[in-house]
């Protein structure tokens, strides 16, 4: 079943890719259908809408999306990039802030040499 689901948003992500973004929500949508929990499913969701300039949509796929993961960095980015586009100036900076403080600690984890 996991396998399914993955393929769904891989296919859903080669759609988008190639403009066809109601297909790819289709297949987002199935794939979230079949697993709730799918972080990956509704982080492209977000994206999908976002591309679309549906902010409202978008914000509630990300909001899915950070519940399942919060120290995503890029469900961070993408939460400051929908609230700066609905005019939320300060929430934007909050989770653009999260997200660099994020992509540090990730940056260090991954090389303690340079950090020195």
């Amino acid at each position: 079943m996991k396998n399914e689901i993955s393929e769904l948003v891989e296919d859903a992500t080669l759609e988008f890719t190639l403009g066809n973004n109601d297909l790819a929500i289709e297949k987002l949508t199935e794939a979230i259908q079949a697993e709730a929990n799918c972080f990956e499913a509704w982080h492209a969701l977000t994206e999908v809408y976002f591309s679309q300039k549906d902010f409202d949509k978008s914000l509630v796929s990300a909001k899915k999306a950070y519940d399942l993961k919060p120290d995503d960095i890029h469900i961070n980015t993408s939460l400051s990039r929908i609230w700066m586009e609905k005019g939320d100036k300060e929430t934007a900076e909050k989770f653009g802030a999260e997200a660099r403080r994020l992509s540090w600690k990730d940056e260090l984890k991954n090389n303690p040499s340079d950090s020195i």
